[in-house]
């Protein structure tokens, strides 16, 4: 909090304000906020892509001192987002220089449950570009839970078939695309936490074909990277959706919009949205 009200009134942190609304759509109630200043954040990525300085082109590596919460594990520095939409919003950004698209590991779930430990949110990962990632480097995110004053704390749990979970890992039938789902048991301790959930991960990973456990290694053994996915992580479940595309139209979709928490720039990507429905939206850009 401390750390928030201070980047707010030296500038660094520059939240985006949003109109939201509720858009119910096959049983769940749809947070849709309307953020016409993200356009700012992304004319920012876009310069940062196109400058020659390598160091410029990675904001989360160092990340700006005002930002910085602090040191979450000896891995992982916890940094507020800079434009965020949702109060509070935290990135878990790895020290070493981690690429965004290749497999998560022990050191990012234990800094997961680190996080999970403080604060009753929402932990998600977009891994890779076609699954909503903007930044190469290696960084998952947080935000406070609930996500709306509605009945659930997460949109999306009205439709988990009354946390009905067979085994470790199942599917979620009335998701109208291939995902995997596991229930989790609120281990306090949490170094076994972490391992609960690399084993879970391992597991959707295989469930969902985001990775194929018979592919060959390359040359120098380095593991497959898997296809594009996003991955939710509560104190209470763990979701994973591997992803086909980034956009529906020109609809951006990350993780959070299979929480049910989606974003449109203006009034006709609204319109676009209403007309074809969120979860037509959310199919439209996975692997069904």
């Amino acid at each position: 909090m401390e750390r928030t009200r201070a980047a707010l009134a030296g500038g660094a942190l520059q939240p985006i304000a949003t109109e939201q609304s509720v858009v119910e759509d096959a049983g769940v109630p749809f947070v849709v906020r309307s953020v016409s200043s993200l356009e700012r954040k992304r004319l920012e990525d876009r310069r940062l892509e196109r400058t020659e300085d390598a160091a410029a082109r990675n904001p989360l590596m160092p990340p700006e001192p005002p930002l910085t919460v602090g040191d979450l594990t000896p891995t992982h520095v916890g940094v507020l987002n800079k434009f965020p939409v949702v109060q509070h919003h935290l990135l878990i950004v790895a020290k070493s220089p981690l690429p965004q698209e290749a497999a998560l590991d022990r050191d990012d779930f234990l800094a997961v449950a680190r996080c999970l430990a403080e604060v009753d949110g929402l932990a998600f990962y977009n891994g890779g570009r076609e699954a909503g990632a903007s930044q190469p480097h290696r960084h998952l995110q947080l935000v406070p839970l609930p996500l709306d004053r509605g009945p659930w704390a997460v949109p999306v749990e009205a439709v988990f078939d009354s946390w009905a979970a067979a085994g470790n890992v199942s599917r979620l039938l009335r998701l109208p695309f291939r995902n995997a789902f596991s229930l989790l048991d609120g281990c306090d301790d949490e170094p076994r936490a972490a391992e609960r959930l690399e084993e879970l991960y391992a597991a959707q990973l295989a469930a969902t074909g985001v990775v194929d456990e018979e592919a060959p290694r390359a040359a120098n053994d380095e593991p497959v990277r898997p296809a594009p996915y996003n991955l939710l992580v509560t104190r209470r479940w763990m979701l994973m959706v591997p992803r086909s595309r980034e956009r529906f139209g020109t609809i951006s979709i990350n993780a959070l919009g299979f929480a049910g928490s989606l974003f449109v720039r203006d009034d006709e990507e609204m319109q676009d949205l209403r007309e074809a429905g969120p979860m037509r939206v959310l199919r439209a850009v996975s692997v069904v």
